[in-house]
């Protein structure tokens, strides 16, 4: 059996855009503890485990496993990217990078690449060197920003700004380390590095362009590291924009599981409506605010203004007084007394509306029981989430076909940002 700590529960990726105002991005979960031995009044859930079917895998097409990954935690999707200095054959693959649609940027740890792969650093118009602080729900993360070509399957994104992270690069700014726990090892963030391909193009944007933002990018000078603005073509990027083809959008697929499953396999598909394999079809399109990435869910009588699609979460995350909170030291998570149906009602802000089924289990009993398997597709609560957030986490992923299309992309569905399932 799985060693309960998963409880302990990821920050997959931040809610920049929800919790600082200044920058865009998305992504995280919650949870601070391990899992109490006791489920006493609980029902437990009727699990099916299941083996992934092996998979044709396409050109635009890279496989998604949800498994035990870096640290045992449950629902991460992870996939392997191949980092290369720009222009050369000098790479490496990287394995366990978590699929974050509610973020936007590659980030990587700098103790996976090996001295044979030396990025170049960015450099802003001034000349100084570029590192950026990342925020976390409950963390951060540091490193200098370098250019790379990034390849996924048979997509490449060339000279690409992305995060390498890294502890011992310069000093750490003080307001960067006020951010909480340092997130800058594998076994903290709980992967080898994050994908961040959600609706956006960078991860700061326009509001990092014309001021300073601190904790955010910072000019380094020897050890010295200041806040400075940065021009939007120099921030770290979410590669799809920048791939030469199927640069509009991407598909997340992955296999219903009833109850939960050790391991799951599928697909993250690039383009959306450039292949025969990413057609948008009958998916409801749900506009997404162009500012922050948002749309609304309304369920039992809550209006959460501020939702998004998180594959990078590891549960369903939102506040209720309909559901109780598990005991400490699991009140990060929801513990019915037995497993609850709920909907709920979305609304993009192009006025499109959907229902929403979806299922809450007992956070405790879940783990006593079924500590095993990765997919757990029953997991919910209220941890990091303010009560305008409703964090559809990938608990929502099973068993869709998810939409994200990127801001300023035309795609069959209108021009991104959307969302769609």
């Amino acid at each position: 059996m799985r060693n309960p700590s998963w409880f302990m529960t990821l920050v997959g990726a931040t809610l920049l855009a929800l919790v600082v105002t200044a920058c865009g991005g998305g992504g995280g979960s919650g949870g601070s503890s391990s899992a109490s031995a006791s489920a006493s009044g609980s029902t437990s859930p009727t699990v099916t485990n299941t083996t992934p079917s092996p998979q044709l895998v396409a050109a635009n097409a890279v496989r998604v496993t949800v498994d035990s990954g870096v640290s045992n935690v449950p629902n991460m999707p992870f996939v392997s990217i191949t980092i290369c200095v720009p222009g050369t054959a000098a790479c490496q693959t990287i394995d366990h990078v978590l699929v974050d649609t509610g973020s936007w940027g590659v980030r990587i740890f700098a103790s996976q690449l090996p001295a044979s792969v030396s990025l170049p650093q960015q450099k802003d118009a001034s000349g100084n060197l570029v590192a950026e602080c990342m925020q976390f729900f409950d963390g951060y993360t540091w490193g200098p920003v370098r250019l790379a070509d990034v390849q996924i399957a048979g997509e490449k994104a060339a000279s690409l700004p992305v995060q390498v992270i890294d502890p011992g690069y310069a000093t750490l700014p003080s307001d960067c380390a006020s951010f909480g726990a340092s997130r800058n090892a594998p076994s903290a963030l709980q992967a080898n590095g994050i994908l961040g391909i959600g609706v956006f193009k960078h991860d700061c944007g326009a509001n990092c362009v014309n001021q300073a933002v601190v904790g955010t990018y910072y000019g380094c000078n020897g050890a010295a590291c200041s806040a400075i603005p940065l021009a939007e073509d120099l921030q770290v990027a979410n590669p799809i924009p920048y791939f030469a083809t199927d640069n509009n959008g991407s598909m997340l697929t992955l296999p219903a599981v009833s109850g939960g499953a050790q391991s799951v396999t599928g697909q993250l598909v690039f383009g959306i409506g450039t292949q025969s394999n990413n057609a948008l079809g009958s998916a409801q399109v749900i506009g997404v605010s162009p500012s922050n990435g948002t749309f609304t869910t309304v369920q039992n009588g809550t209006t959460y203004s501020r939702s998004i699609l998180d594959s990078g979460s590891t549960g369903l995350f939102f506040r209720t007084s309909a559901l109780p909170v598990c005991a400490s030291p699991n009140n990060a998570y929801y513990c019915p007394a037995s497993t609850q149906q709920l909907s709920a009602m979305v609304q993009g802000v192009n006025g499109v509306t959907g229902a929403v089924n979806f299922s809450v289990g007992n956070a405790t009993a879940i783990a006593q029981t079924y500590g095993s398997d990765s997919a757990l597709p029953l997991l919910a609560g209220p941890a990091f989430v303010t009560s305008s957030i409703f964090d559809w986490g990938l608990p929502f992923f099973y068993g869709r076909n998810v939409y994200a299309a990127v801001e300023q992309q035309a795609t069959p569905g209108g021009t991104g940002p959307y969302v769609a399932y």
